[in-house]
């Protein structure tokens, strides 16, 4: 005897059938993916995006991704754009960035052309410092542990190119360009003191800190060249740990 509004069921069910169903739910367990996959080769726009988060979030250096789909010298984007990941033959312009995200830099590179280099770094925030791998973009960077609503700094002069917290496992994310191959990102941010296209100098209060994993408060903070992650340590001030 069957349940009231349910349908007998069969007492076998074919194997393709079981396989069409496993397929079936596999499929619907990546339509709550935030984002394509960074080894994708193709990304469509969303709003919020900026190309300078895009580049970030696929380990790409921002320059190559404006070459690669011919964009104006404003890089401007618009959501439903879709843009490629890869160059000719998947290669990147010779000096930049792998296009596997997150491929971080083994030693220290030399330093760029005078007029791209970068001399005034700051400790972008005081407290307990560690070096980690962020686990959404598999990259390097510096954790450091304080309490919130303590100020972040500008870690060098330059634009606010991103703000928002349209990318999985930053929260609240800020990225300052400094030159043309140094970027600066600082995630975990409970405010934000600045906006897109706003120019700040070396040590400016830019966000207060917010909560981390585990709700800790604490700050993640990325410097990359040519669209690589690398040790922020190579290029800050010594100070103790």
């Amino acid at each position: 005897m069957s349940r009231r509004g349910c349908a007998p069921q069969p007492a076998h069910r074919p194997q393709w059938l079981t396989m069409l169903a496993v397929t079936a739910l596999l499929g619907m367990a990546g339509c709550g993916e935030p984002y394509q996959k960074a080894e994708a080769h193709a990304y469509t726009v969303r709003s919020g995006d900026t190309l300078y988060s895009i580049a970030w979030r696929h380990g790409v250096d921002y320059r190559d991704l404006a070459r690669w789909n011919k964009l104006a010298a404003d890089y401007r984007i618009h959501p439903g754009q879709v843009l490629r990941l890869t160059g000719s033959g998947g290669t990147a312009r010779p000096g930049s960035a792998s296009t596997r995200a997150g491929a971080s830099l083994v030693g220290r590179p030399p330093a760029p052309p005078a007029e791209d280099n970068v001399t005034a770094w700051v400790w972008p925030a005081d407290g307990e410092i560690a070096a980690v791998r962020h686990a959404a973009t598999d990259s390097q960077g510096l954790t450091i542990a304080g309490s919130e609503g303590q100020t972040i700094r500008a870690t060098a002069a330059g634009k606010v190119v991103y703000t928002g917290g349209g990318m999985r496992g930053f929260g609240n994310l800020l990225i300052i360009k400094h030159s043309n191959v140094f970027l600066s990102a600082y995630g975990h941010n409970r405010v934000l003191n600045v906006k897109e296209g706003d120019q700040v100098a070396a040590g400016q209060p830019v966000a207060q800190m917010g909560l981390g994993p585990g709700r800790k408060p604490m700050l993640y903070f990325e410097i990359r060249y040519n669209g690589k992650p690398v040790d922020p340590r190579w290029y800050l001030p010594a100070r103790a740990r």
